[in-house]
């Protein structure tokens, strides 16, 4: 019996001694956990011009966040952006905090320093007992630059005299890279392009006013910094007042019943609505639809001018409309819509052939609601030409085409009451008026006249 009691005893020593030892290893173990806090911060762009909130997300799943401390150096001198400490709680005094995201407020004007680099540091620390207590630790930097000085604008073109509905250009000279930067017409902004002057902080933008402005819209060169400074240069401009036409286009059901079929998949939500209600949603919404799609097709241009002298029209064709001509849709002598005609519609025999008005590249070359089957051509910078109502397409997109070059031919698809081209001239996504651009005059003195001038003032080109 003593023996058994003698065998027990070290037994019972080892228990105890798990009893209160393996808590204690537990305890160091959770204690002095090893991993770092994390640390994410996401610039958008290195540059700081103003006031700006920097987002900071931690984490410590383990032991928790501890402390946080954030700070800029410029110039020698640290400025605490921010500093947070957060309590521990319970018996192993973890971190009641494991995931945090600090929004920094850098202030350029507060850094009382010049313009430049600098650099933000960032430094975690968690609950854990490792390194005497102090934790384990994250430390980051990001090299970010201070730049509070707007970019400056230098117009290089002088007269700038446009149309109502017409076009035209503007050369600037930026004094640093800008993120966006163009010639600014109301609210609608016409970005300048680089590459066609020897200097790469010169550019090049076709701009518009479209047939809506008035002669006191606002026309102003505009840039942005990748700091967000912002400026605005004016310049000399004379926007010509132009009359518009007025027209009235009779509907009437034998056009409502020969064409509101063409567009059935789009009326398939009022199949049994009237013909004059299926004619209001093609000509409005319908009308609307198809601009959008134009928007996103002319969005990407060509940073080369591909086209040369004065742009050709549809050989022997008689005017049957012309560009802004304000339409009036009657049907039974009621007036039952309002459109504005934004191209030229040109006429020949049925089925003629339809010559690229000058060199570009094919974009697109698809149906296109009223406007039916239709070629868009860029001829870079901006500037596009659209043939509409084709019978035919003869060529695809990507297809690089030379003035004359066949594209396709004439007809009636699309909302046309019988063969013709539509015709069309883009400035970006706006319509102007195509007349401009088969006069080899107008084109001299808005185009290429000044474009040669600027050569001159870079000491890029000769005079003749």
């Amino acid at each position: 019996m003593r023996r058994q009691k003698r065998n027990l005893r070290p037994t019972l020593v080892a228990i105890l001694l798990a009893i209160i030892l393996l808590p204690l290893i537990i305890l160091i173990f959770v204690g002095f956990e090893g991993e770092d806090p994390k640390v994410a911060v996401e610039l958008s762009t290195p540059y700081v011009g103003s006031l700006r909130e920097i987002p900071v997300e931690v984490s410590d799943a383990k032991s928790g966040i501890r402390k946080i401390w954030i700070a800029v150096l410029k110039d020698g001198q640290e400025t605490v952006l921010h500093k947070e400490g957060f309590e521990a709680g319970g018996l192993l005094r973890r971190g009641k905090v494991h995931e945090k995201t600090i929004r920094a407020k850098l202030d350029p004007k507060k850094l009382a320093a010049a313009d430049g680099e600098a650099v933000l540091r960032i430094k975690v620390w968690d609950h854990s007992w490792r390194g005497w207590l102090d934790g384990n630790s994250t430390y980051i930097e990001k090299k970010i630059i201070i730049d509070t000085k707007a970019p400056g604008i230098e117009v290089l073109t002088r007269a700038h005299n446009i149309n109502q509905g017409g076009s035209g250009i503007v050369v600037y000279r930026l004094s640093e890279p800008c993120d966006r930067h163009g010639v600014r017409v109301g609210e609608k902004l016409y970005p300048g392009r680089a590459g066609h002057f020897d200097a790469p902080s010169v550019y090049l933008a076709f701009v518009a006013v479209d047939d809506r402005q008035g002669t006191d819209v606002e026309m102003v060169v505009t840039a942005t910094d990748p700091a967000g400074n912002t400026a605005r240069a004016g310049f000399y401009h004379n926007i010509r007042r132009k009359k518009f036409l007025t027209d009235v286009i009779n509907i009437s059901d034998g056009f409502l019943n020969a064409k509101m079929p063409e567009f059935s998949r789009q009326l398939a939500s009022l199949s049994g609505a009237s013909k004059v209600d299926q004619f209001l949603e093609v000509n409005r919404n319908l009308r609307r639809e198809n601009y959008r799609a134009i928007q996103t097709i002319t969005g990407q241009s060509q940073p080369t001018i591909l086209w040369k002298g004065k742009f050709g029209r549809l050989p022997n064709a008689a005017p049957r409309a012309q560009y802004g001509d304000r339409r009036s849709y009657r049907y039974k002598g009621k007036e039952i819509d309002r459109q504005t005609h934004l191209g030229i519609d040109l006429a020949s025999l049925a089925n003629s052939t339809v010559p690229a008005a000058n060199s570009g590249s094919v974009i697109f070359t698809d149906y296109l609601g009223i406007y039916g089957n239709t070629v868009i051509i860029d001829h870079g910078y901006g500037l596009f030409s659209m043939y509409s109502h084709l019978s035919q397409l003869a060529v695809s997109k990507g297809d690089a085409v030379e003035k004359g070059a066949t594209i396709g031919k004439t007809g009636a698809t699309g909302m046309a009451g019988g063969d013709h081209l539509h015709f069309s001239i883009l400035v970006n996504d706006t319509f102007v008026n195509p007349v401009e651009w088969w006069d080899a005059r107008w084109i001299r003195h808005n185009i290429t006249d000044k474009l040669a001038d600027v050569k001159l003032q870079l000491g890029q080109g000769t005079k003749e």
